[in-house]
C-alpha cells in the first residue's frame, strides 16, 4: 500500500526529535548538577587539604597539591589552643535554647492567629510580617543600650533574646500557613470528646505540624549557628564566645600558623556537616513538606 503523504511520515520524524530533546535536557541537567557539586564540594575538600599542610607548602602556591606529610598537629593546636570545646558548648547552648523557645512560642502564636477568631488577628499577623523586614544591623545600638541598662550585656541572654526575636516572624509565618490547611473537623471532633484547647493543641495540632516545625528548626539552627554580628557586638568575654566568633579570634591569634587556622575552620564546619548527614532524610522531608503546606 502506498503511504499517504503527511499522515504517516510526521510521527516517524517527531519521535526521534522528542528523544533527542529529552537526551539534551538530561545532559544539561547532569552538567548543571555536576558543576554545582564541584563548586560546593571542592572548597571543603581544599580546606581539608589546606589544614594538613605546613606553612612552607601553603606559601609555595601549590593549591592543588597534596601534603607531603599530613600535619595532624594542626588539629591538636586548633583543638587545644583554640578552646574548641568551650566555643562549641556555647554555640550549642545558645542555639538549643533559642530553638526550644521559638518552636514552643511560635507554634502557640500561629495556632492562636489561625484558630481564634478575634478582631485584630490580621493586624497581629501583619506585625510579625513587618518583623521579617527589619534589618539586624539597625537594632544593634538600641539593643546594646537596653542590655547594658538591664545588666545582661556580655551574658548568654544578650544573644538568646535577640535571636528569639529575629527568628519568631519567619517561624510564625511558616507555621500559620501550615495550620490554615488543617481541617477544622479534626478539632471539632476533639472538642466534642471533651478535649480542652490545650489538649487539642498538644495532642492533635503539634503532631500534625511536625513537618513545618522541622522546617522552622532547620532555618533557625542555620541562621543562629552561623551568626557573627551580634555575637561580636554583645559578647566580649572569652568564655562566652560562640564558635563563629571563636574562629575569628583564633585566626587573629594564630595568623602565622596557617595550617592550624585551616584545621580550626574544618572543626568549626564539622558539627553542621554531621547534623546534616545524620538528619539528611528528615531535613529534606521537613523542607519539602513545609514548602508545600506553607
Amino acid at each position: 500500500m502506498s503511504a499517504v503523504p503527511g499522515v504517516i511520515t510526521a510521527p516517524t520524524q517527531t519521535v526521534p526529535r522528542r528523544r533527542a530533546g529529552r537526551t539534551r535536557g538530561k545532559g544539561l541537567v547532569i552538567t548543571f548538577l555536576s558543576v554545582l557539586f564541584v563548586t560546593q564540594v571542592y572548597p571543603l575538600f581544599w580546606l581539608i587539604i589546606y589544614s594538613l599542610k605546613t606553612n612552607e607548602e601553603i606559601l609555595s602556591g601549590s593549591f592543588f597539591s597534596l601534603p607531603h606529610s599530613p600535619q595532624w598537629m594542626n588539629y591538636k593546636d586548633a583543638y587545644v589552643a583554640g578552646t574548641y570545646l568551650k566555643y562549641l558548648f556555647n554555640s550549642f547552648l545558645v542555639t538549643a535554647s533559642t530553638m526550644a523557645v521559638v518552636i514552643v512560642l511560635c507554634s502557640m502564636v500561629a495556632y492562636a492567629i489561625t484558630r481564634f477568631r478575634f478582631k485584630y488577628s490580621s493586624v497581629v499577623m501583619l506585625v510579625f510580617l513587618v518583623g521579617i523586614m527589619i534589618p539586624l544591623q539597625a537594632t544593634l545600638l538600641p539593643l546594646m543600650i537596653i542590655f547594658k541598662n538591664l545588666g545582661i550585656l556580655n551574658t548568654y541572654l544578650a544573644l538568646i533574646l535577640p535571636y528569639i526575636s529575629f527568628s519568631t516572624p519567619l517561624a510564625v509565618f511558616v507555621l500559620s500557613g501550615f495550620m490554615r490547611t488543617i481541617p477544622l473537623e479534626i478539632e471539632e471532633s476533639a472538642v466534642m470528646d471533651g478535649a480542652s484547647i490545650y489538649r487539642t493543641f498538644r495532642s492533635i495540632i503539634l503532631p500534625i505540624s511536625i513537618p513545618p516545625i522541622m522546617t522552622v528548626s532547620i532555618l533557625t539552627f542555620i541562621s543562629i549557628w552561623n551568626e557573627y554580628i551580634m555575637a561580636s557586638t554583645f559578647i566580649s568575654s572569652q568564655s562566652l564566645k560562640t564558635l563563629p566568633f571563636g574562629v575569628y579570634s583564633f585566626v587573629s591569634q594564630y595568623s602565622v600558623n596557617y595550617g592550624a587556622i585551616g584545621a580550626f575552620l574544618v572543626l568549626g564546619a564539622l558539627p553542621v556537616m554531621l547534623i546534616y548527614f545524620v538528619l539528611s532524610e528528615k531535613i529534606t522531608k521537613g523542607m519539602v513538606a513545609g514548602a508545600v503546606k506553607g
